[in-house]
């Protein structure tokens, strides 16, 4: 999984998974969810995201299972 953000535009961008995106859905007018031919998420693209996300506090945990 590699997550990116783009300051200058304030865009986040979330890739999942590698794979050939079959289709993007719009989740809403700021929200995108790119899907492969399968239905698998492959990333998720999220414009203003200062504003709808707490970008600076960001944390990943893995939990056993």
């Amino acid at each position: 999984m590699k997550i990116k953000y783009f300051q200058d535009i304030d865009t986040l961008y979330i890739e999942f998974r590698v794979a050939d995106v079959f289709e993007t859905k719009d989740l809403d007018e700021n929200t995108l969810l790119d899907v492969d031919v399968d239905g698998n998420i492959c990333s998720m693209t999220i414009e203003h995201a200062k504003e709808r996300a707490d970008i600076p506090a960001f944390s990943y945990e893995q939990i056993a299972a």
